[in-house]
């Protein structure tokens, strides 16, 4: 009987796809199809899945082989004084000290095994993350949608994104429409990317550039796509940033190479007293075997045993404080390289600040409002700073907050008392600015008003745009949110709270000096417009319109930030 074996495939032995990512993106996508051998429409068959997964293998990042319990343990042995140690214990057993060599062996190997459990306590805490369910995604295969385990998916598939999906491998776009996806996981930009499947380079882009293609691990905040996986697993970018941290050559932590230094000196001081001990008693006539053994006692007295020990206890102290503060520390000898940096280099979106945009200012009927309250969670307070009553500016308010309401394609879930943002973080924040101050329920806002007409946002003309047909002052209202300059220069009459007025040059300087002093404040900011129509055709939607008022946003810094880098600089 033939025994059968299984080829397992690895990271390290995953084949390359035909074609990069990078190549991906200045080729039409007629190429991209031909060279993976798939069907922009249909899909891969189920046969070709199936020899793409034997051919490339999962679609996971690789593991890092484990070592065994004897080479973690030998490791620990590595130490030059260490090695001095097991060296004078060998002596003073051999010199009849069976005390003196069985307390340094007891040391040296209580060591070791310390050093050995801690290890594998922070293996095992990554070994959980790990183990986390793998997310999973919505591919085309002969023609129908399946929902598979994102490790499943192979180069040529078919996949399908849309708002809130995870993205589950490198992915060359064919159809986009309004797709936006949050890089920030990959970059650090907490603002989404636009991106669109038609978008063509004559050469080679960087990786924020390639308006054509998504990657792994980053998310998609707003519209919908479907795309052809270029790259999986360690092939990805995501995976070759992993690949790259894996193959770091480990260099020796400063305690390491101060107590390597102390244990040669201190192996070599030895070395001279039993050379001047044993040279001075010979010239005084004495017995050589006598003085050998008196010139090795006292160079085994001049080591300090218990000084590893010491060290690994007091490494461990600071591993378990660590870990309490949910820090993993891999290495023993980490903990004190952590001790030793003097320079912090931090990403800040989602580590210093909390990665959930937030409106913190307002502008409106000539007043400038504050709000209060961090992240999606709408619970705060607007007041005003000229400390007049906010329900004078009331109405102004609610229309503000109703086209940030309509004019947003942003979900707000909340589920067990956590609230969940499924969209762009600019319009979460706008939704939750309207859920602490306008008058009207937001749910109840949108189910009244249903979109009939949209004029999506673009990097030219920097607005967008909704049309509505059944808000109660008008049967036909388009309303539009952008960028303040372009709002200004497409509105002639401004809402207040005494009614529809004249833009005039006075009042577009003063709210353009608004915004340059909201932008001055680190925040974002957006304009909000309106425009009635005689008719369903909605012509004219972003001329002519009435301003409303400004909308200043901030990604938060998260409330121990600040003490943190105070803690840092006095540590």
């Amino acid at each position: 009987m033939s025994k059968q074996t299984t080829e397992i495939v690895t990271g390290e032995d995953m084949q390359e796809s035909l074609i990069t990512l990078a190549e991906s993106s200045i080729s039409k996508i007629e190429e991209v199809v031909t060279l993976l051998e798939t069907d922009s429409v249909q899909g891969l068959s189920p046969d070709a899945a199936a020899k793409a997964l034997d051919k490339y293998g999962p679609n996971e990042l690789a593991e890092e082989k484990k070592e065994a319990f004897f080479i973690k343990l030998l490791n620990q042995f590595k130490d030059f004084m260490i090695l001095i140690l097991i060296v004078a214990a060998i002596i003073s057993g051999s010199l009849g000290e069976i005390l003196d060599a069985s307390v340094i062996l007891a040391i040296v190997i209580i060591n070791a095994l310390l050093g050995v459990y801690q290890e594998g306590k922070a293996e095992k805490a990554v070994e959980a993350l790990q183990k986390m369910a793998a997310p999973e995604a919505h591919v085309i295969r002969d023609g129908k949608l399946q929902v598979i385990a994102a490790a499943e998916i192979v180069p040529g598939d078919l996949v399908q994104l849309e708002a809130g999906n995870v993205v589950p491998a490198d992915i060359r776009l064919i159809q986009s429409k309004n797709l936006q996806a949050d890089e920030s996981a990959l970059t650090g930009e907490s603002v989404p990317v636009d991106k669109d499947a038609d978008f063509m380079s004559e050469e080679l882009l960087g990786i924020g550039d390639r308006k054509n293609v998504v990657y792994s691990s980053t998310s998609i905040s707003y519209g919908r796509g479907t795309g052809i996986v270029i790259s999986t697993g360690q092939k990805t970018e995501m995976g070759r940033i992993a690949s790259s941290l894996t193959s770091i050559k480990q260099e020796q932590t400063p305690l390491q190479q101060n107590l390597n230094r102390l244990g040669k000196i201190l192996g070599i001081l030895a070395l001279i007293v039993v050379g001047v001990i044993f040279g001075v008693g010979l010239l005084q006539g004495g017995d050589p075997l006598q003085l050998f053994m008196t010139a090795v006692a006292l160079a085994v007295a001049a080591i300090p045993e218990g000084l590893p020990a010491v060290v690994t206890i007091v490494l461990s102290l600071g591993m378990n404080r660590m870990a309490k503060e949910n820090a993993i520390v891999k290495r023993l000898l980490a903990v004190e390289t952590l001790g030793s940096v003097d320079t912090i280099c931090s990403d800040k979106t989602g580590t210093l600040t909390q990665n959930e945009m937030t409106v913190t200012r307002l502008y409106a009927d000539k007043r400038v409002f504050e709000v209060s309250g961090t992240g999606y969670i709408p619970q705060g307070d607007i007041k005003s700073t000229d400390e007049n009553e906010v329900s004078v500016s009331q109405d102004v308010l609610d229309r503000l907050f109703e086209i940030g309401i309509l004019c947003n394609d942003a979900i707000l879930r909340s589920e067990e008392g956590v609230v969940q943002m499924i969209g762009d973080p600019t319009e979460g924040a706008m939704l939750t600015a309207a859920a602490k101050g306008c008058s009207r329920d937001v749910g109840a806002v949108r189910k009244e008003h249903p979109r009939a007409g949209e004029k999506p946002f673009d990097s030219a003309r920097k607005m967008m745009s909704v049309a509505s047909t059944t808000l109660p002052d008008a049967p036909y209202i388009s309303l539009t949110k952008g960028a303040p300059d372009r709002i200004l220069d497409r509105s002639n009459k401004e809402l207040t709270s005494s009614g529809v007025i004249d833009l005039s040059d006075e009042r577009r300087q003063e709210i353009t000096e608004m915004n340059s002093q909201f932008a001055r404040g680190a925040l974002r900011v957006l304009a909000f417009a309106y425009r009635h129509h005689d008719n369903s055709e909605f012509e004219g939607m972003e001329s002519d319109m009435i301003f409303v008022g400004l909308m200043g946003m901030i990604d938060p810094a998260r409330p121990e930030a600040k003490e943190s880098i105070r803690v840092c600089h006095e540590a």
